[in-house]
């Protein structure tokens, strides 16, 4: 399997417009390493989305100049770059609060 993070607003080609067409025309394959959902497992995961949505709200958060520049040569995704550390600091210092141990190192946010 390949896939590609495509950039918000960026325009995609002829020629990959014309393979999206295609690609909607083939039907979907399932194998050992990705099996099909009967209807029942189906369910379960649309119950589960409902009863626990995945869901961003809009933060302002100071920071500083040179943090900013820092993040802005990331590329133009550097807000999402940002979110996710911001995610993982929060996560470690909860478990550092918790547990009263340091957590491992950040985990890698351009993955």
């Amino acid at each position: 399997m390949v896939s590609y993070k495509v950039k918000q607003g960026a325009a995609i080609t002829e020629e990959e417009k014309r393979e999206l067409e295609e690609a909607k025309k083939r039907p979907v394959l399932f194998d050992e390493d990705s099996p099909g959902l009967d209807p029942k497992m189906e369910q379960a995961f649309i119950e589960a989305r409902k009863k626990k949505p995945y869901v961003t709200k809009p933060l302002t958060v100071h920071v500083s100049l040179a943090t900013i520049k820092k993040a802005e040569a990331l590329g133009r995704d550097y807000m999402d770059i940002l979110g996710r550390l911001l995610d993982q600091a929060v996560n470690e210092y909860m478990a550092e609060q918790r547990f009263g141990e340091k957590a491992g190192p950040l985990q890698n946010p351009f993955s």
